[in-house]
């Protein structure tokens, strides 16, 4: 399960990484159910990454896998190649959804959207490593 408390102490730590890099975002937790605990807009994040963050958060969840993973598993003649065709368009095959584990088992996951994929990976990444 993943708490109000969990999501904001989540959150935090990757608001910081996102203020040390310089790159505003958007930042969404989910619980085990893909339903969305919190979610940020920091100052002068793009409004449209709103719905991406949450959608990776979802998308991490949904297929207990990073996004940026998935990525990389579903290009042309990989084994997910259309994947993001699936669930009305919801999936999202870029970085920055990251699961959230107890132990081995996945709970929830973070999203992050706003910047350069490498700097969404490395702010969900941050937050992931604070839950």
């Amino acid at each position: 399960m993943i708490t109000l408390a969990d999501a904001k102490r989540v959150i935090a730590a990757a608001e910081e990484k996102a203020e040390e890099i310089g790159q505003p975002m958007n930042i969404a937790v989910v619980d085990g159910g893909g339903n969305l605990v919190a979610h940020i807009r920091m100052d002068k994040a793009w409004i449209g990454s709103v719905d991406i963050a949450i959608n990776k958060a979802w998308t991490a969840r949904a297929f207990d896998i990073a996004t940026q993973k998935l990525g990389e598993l579903s290009q042309s003649g990989d084994q997910f190649f259309g994947i993001h065709a699936s669930n009305s368009g919801r999936v999202m095959i870029f970085a920055g959804g990251v699961p959230l584990k107890r132990g081995d088992q996945v709970v929830g996951a973070i999203g992050v959207s706003g910047g350069l994929g490498k700097q969404d990976q490395a702010v969900a990444e941050a937050g992931a490593e604070a839950f």
